[in-house]
This record gives C-alpha cells, sequence and structure tokens, in this order.
C-alpha cells in the first residue's frame, strides 16, 4: 500500500513539474513582449518630450539608425542633435507593432505617423520601423533600428 501510495505521489509530481515546465516558458516569453511594447512606446514619448536620459537608457551605446534617405547616424549624434533642437518631434504616434522574440534578441516593427524635423530636413508623414533588441546586462537594448518612408504618406 504504501509503495503505491509512493508511485502515485511520484507520477504526480512528474506530471506537476512537467506542466510547470511547459507553462513557465510561455509566460516568459509574453513577459519579454509586453516589456518590449512598452519600451517602445517609452521611446515614442521620449522622442516628442526629448527625454535624453530614456533615450540613453533604451539605446545601446553601439546603436545606429539608417534613415529613409539611406543616412546612418549613431546614438551619440542622435543624442546631440536631440540637444541643440536638429532633432524636434512633435508629435509622434506608433502602432502596428509587432514583436518576435528569440531568446535573448529581439525583432520589432511598427509605423509612425509624425511630425517633426532633423537636421533641417522635414521628417512629417508615416514610416516603416525595425528596430533589432538584445538583452543586455539584464535589461533590453536596442541595438539597430531602420527607417522606410511610406510612399504618399
Amino acid at each position: 500500500m504504501k509503495r503505491m501510495a509512493f508511485l502515485v505521489g511520484l507520477v504526480v509530481l512528474v506530471f506537476a513539474v512537467a506542466i510547470q515546465a511547459q507553462t513557465g516558458a510561455k509566460p516568459k516569453a509574453q513577459t519579454a513582449e509586453q516589456e518590449l511594447l512598452k519600451l517602445e512606446q517609452e521611446w515614442t514619448n521620449a522622442d516628442v518630450k526629448d527625454d535624453l536620459a530614456l533615450l540613453d537608457r533604451v539605446l545601446a551605446d553601439d546603436w545606429v539608425i539608417t534613415e529613409t534617405d539611406g543616412s546612418v547616424w549613431t546614438k551619440a549624434q542622435i543624442l546631440a542633435a536631440k540637444k541643440t533642437g536638429e532633432d524636434k518631434i512633435s508629435t509622434e504616434v506608433t502602432d502596428d507593432i509587432k514583436v518576435r522574440v528569440y531568446g535573448n534578441a529581439a525583432v520589432v516593427t511598427g509605423r509612425n505617423t509624425l511630425k517633426g524635423i532633423f537636421k533641417g530636413r522635414d521628417l512629417s508623414g508615416q514610416e516603416r520601423w525595425t528596430d533589432t533588441w538584445i538583452m543586455k546586462a539584464g535589461r533590453w537594448q536596442c541595438v539597430a533600428t531602420h527607417i522606410s518612408k511610406i510612399a504618399g504618406k
């Protein structure tokens, strides 16, 4: 009788561990997705508010952005342009965001509708973007951004 109780207890324990392992992986991925969605929205807000501290935190030191005209800018260049007012976004709405997480890396795509200027160039309109994120020192940081203008928008 004791053997039967032990075996039943062991089987229940094995199933409990297996179920926890299966369900434990999904919330972690959902958490990363939710965290990246939040970071993207904070980044959008920081662009409008010129929140350099937030931008400095979410952008990796080696982050680069490829703009719609093909020019490539570094984090240091973008932050400097924000400080001088050469990069000024007056409104920005981000939507159609999709997040794909691959372990410690993620690709996030979306669409912006914005009004602003960058180094004298009008940025107003709609654009599609792709951000590449990595988990670095326990937090997500963006390492690369690519922007494409949506024609006629």
